[in-house]
């Protein structure tokens, strides 16, 4: 097979692999739009504000087509957010002809582990921290003014705030992967640990809101996340890379 011919394949190849990928996100979002609608779906997700906002405050929307938009837009971050496993299984299945097998081994139960994860931080961003820093945040109100927030805005903001999070529990599989490849030591990490604890607040300071609770939330996850890592990577040597096979890169993934 030419260098053009194996080309032409993997991108047919990657074609289907999308192509799948988007159609459970969108049968699952067909599927929710029905029931049980967008409408409960995006209540569930203002949740944790309404309860923190004074009794009789509603949320607010300002453009024309926002109230039917935003929660349209909460239904496909779920219908993906569901889908996220078989998403990343597509990814591994394009990848994995080209690896070796003690790779193969490795790399699908990292998928199911950075789902597991991810999933793990977006929870604690919606049961644990929008509650604590929402009550913060509202605590401070003059009793003069009546917290009206938009659901555009709100909207945004949850998209932030569970990327910061759910990217943020990802860090033990950054580091076991470092680890793993034979890019870094566990010596050399440990070392740069004072440098990971103030990148750690520097970046909760970019991404989260200007309150110190919120930041401190996501800051120490992040520390005690990396030193998971650590602790997980001292189990996991380097491998040597075996000599690649002639049917290399020949097999295939339903």
């Amino acid at each position: 097979m030419s260098d053009q011919e194996s080309f032409i394949s993997h991108l047919v190849e990657l074609r289907s692999r999308l192509v799948r990928a988007v159609a459970a996100v969108g049968v699952l979002f067909i599927a929710l739009f029905i029931w049980p609608g967008s409408g409960p779906i995006y209540d569930v997700l203002a949740l944790p504000l309404m309860n923190a906002l004074p009794e009789g405050a509603k949320m607010i929307a300002t453009g024309v087509i926002t109230p039917f938009m935003v929660p349209v837009k909460v239904t496909a971050l779920v219908a993906f957010m569901i889908a996220l496993p078989y998403v990343l299984y597509q990814a591994w299945a394009f990848v994995a002809p080209g690896l070796y097998e003690h790779e193969k081994k490795f790399a699908l139960p990292l998928v199911v582990a950075s789902s597991v994860l991810f999933f793990l931080g977006v929870g604690f961003c919606y049961f644990f921290v929008f509650g604590k820093v929402f009550t913060f945040i509202h605590g401070f109100a003059p009793k003069s003014i009546t917290p009206a927030p938009d659901i555009e805005a709100y909207f945004s903001f949850v998209i932030t705030m569970f990327l910061a999070f759910g990217i943020t529990f990802e860090i033990p599989i950054v580091v076991v992967v470092l680890v793993r490849m034979g890019l870094v030591s566990v010596e050399k990490l440990r070392e740069a640990r004072p440098y990971v604890i103030v990148g750690a607040f520097v970046v909760s300071a970019i991404v989260t809101p200007p309150d110190v609770l919120s930041q401190f939330m996501l800051a120490v996850p992040m520390c005690i996340l990396y030193e998971a890592g650590l602790f997980l990577a001292r189990f996991i040597a380097a491998r040597p890379k075996p000599e690649e096979p002639e049917n290399q890169g020949q097999t295939t993934i339903p």
